[in-house]
């Protein structure tokens, strides 16, 4: 087994780390006081690739693989989990339904100003009454002639009101209690389409989450994305892919915990000596870097075996759940080393806090995650 990363893996670590360092740290805190979405940022990482990483050239995309993707949303979200969340939620939600269902005329069309980083993408599948039940979808979508009329909201969804291209979810069939779910691509100027509410959030404050709203919003009936009623089957191999994403993000902001902590243990001193000498905060850096290690083991296995074919359902959900909880516990420790130093803005120790919380709830609780990791282990379905 060889664990080493390859030239070209390091490679993009190190493009990533200099553009997050040199651009990204000098700002991160200011635009999240502010609330300012990282306009310009953005912009420079599409300039770099770093919109499209693992989708082909051929489709506007940079040309790498799922790996490289990991690495990139780790390494953005060691600086500003913010900045990691726009670019993960567009490559895997945005882009990616489109890979994999689209026809050529779509990919064409919609795929190539994404994975280019042209425009940015945006996936609307939770509504204020559907969340991790997919089934309680209410959003309808229903035929007219050669458009789709589509009625309904969808709540909570990344890049709301930046995005260019929207991914949205909607009940085809029958009653929206009984229809099936298909998936379609939404225009952001297509009339009858408009922004809601955006929510202000516990982290990710340079971020936009926001409402998605729907009236006889009218799409031309070749924005069917795949076959119809077959959304449900789409959004589920999208989500695994984009917990992979997720899990790098969680990853990145442990990461950057993690260096916080050592670096404050080695400085502070309390009673002569510096607070790292201590046992009880020296374990607490031993087992965060022992989690982090392990959690990084567990994301680029999943990414190993979606790069390779193979399935990765199952290691795409462990690899979310761990590591989101290991962020969560490495950014809760990190606070804790810092003391009140930790409680307070001036160290961004209480923001990676606040921004890895967002890794357990979002594209599957941890407790959804136990559920598919259950189902897939038993072959029988976990309530």
């Amino acid at each position: 087994m060889d664990f080493a990363p390859s030239p070209q893996h390091e490679e993009i670590r190190r493009t990533v780390r200099d553009f997050a360092e040199r651009r990204i740290a000098p700002v991160a805190d200011e635009l999240e006081r502010q609330g300012s979405f990282p306009t310009e940022i953005i912009r420079e990482a599409a300039a770099l690739g770093l919109l499209g990483v693992p989708y082909p050239e051929e489709v506007g995309g940079t040309g790498l693989d799922a790996l490289a993707y990991a690495i990139t949303i780790e390494e953005l979200a060691r600086v500003s989990g913010s900045v990691a969340i726009i670019v993960s939620a567009h490559t895997s939600l945005g882009c990616n339904p489109i890979y994999l269902a689209g026809t050529d005329a779509q990919k064409e069309r919609y795929l190539r100003p994404l994975a280019s980083g042209q425009k940015l993408g945006a996936y609307g599948l939770t509504e204020p009454g559907a969340g991790s039940d997919s089934r309680g979808t209410r959003t309808t979508a229903k035929r007219d002639g050669d458009c789709w009329i589509l009625n309904g909201s969808k709540r909570f969804i990344t890049n709301a009101g930046v995005a260019g291209i929207y991914i949205v979810t909607a009940v085809t069939e029958k009653s929206a209690a009984q229809g099936k779910i298909s998936a379609f691509i939404v225009e952001a100027d297509t009339p009858g389409f408009s922004i809601g509410r955006m929510e202000e959030k516990m982290g990710l404050h340079a971020s936009n989450t926001g409402e998605l709203l729907f009236n006889d919003c009218r799409i031309p009936v070749e924005n069917l994305l795949g076959e119809e009623g077959e959304g449900d089957k789409l959004f589920l191999k999208t989500l695994d892919g984009g917990r992979i994403g997720i899990g790098a993000m969680a990853l990145g902001l442990a990461q950057a915990a993690y260096e916080a902590a050592v670096r404050y243990s080695r400085e502070r001193e309390q009673f002569g000596r510096p607070i790292g000498s201590f046992q009880g905060v020296a374990f607490m850096v031993a087992d965060m870097a022992t989690e982090i290690d392990a959690a990084r083991l567990l994301v680029y296995r999943a990414a190993w075996r979606k790069d390779r074919g193979l399935a990765y359902s199952t290691e795409a959900a462990m690899a979310k759940l761990f590591a989101s909880e290991v962020s969560q516990r490495a950014t809760n420790n990190a606070v804790q080393i810092h003391g009140g130093y930790g409680y307070i803005t001036e160290y961004q120790v209480e923001r990676y806090l606040r921004d890895a919380k967002l890794t357990e709830i979002g594209e599957g609780t941890s407790q959804i995650q136990r559920m598919v990791i259950a189902r897939n282990l038993l072959g029988l379905r976990s309530f």
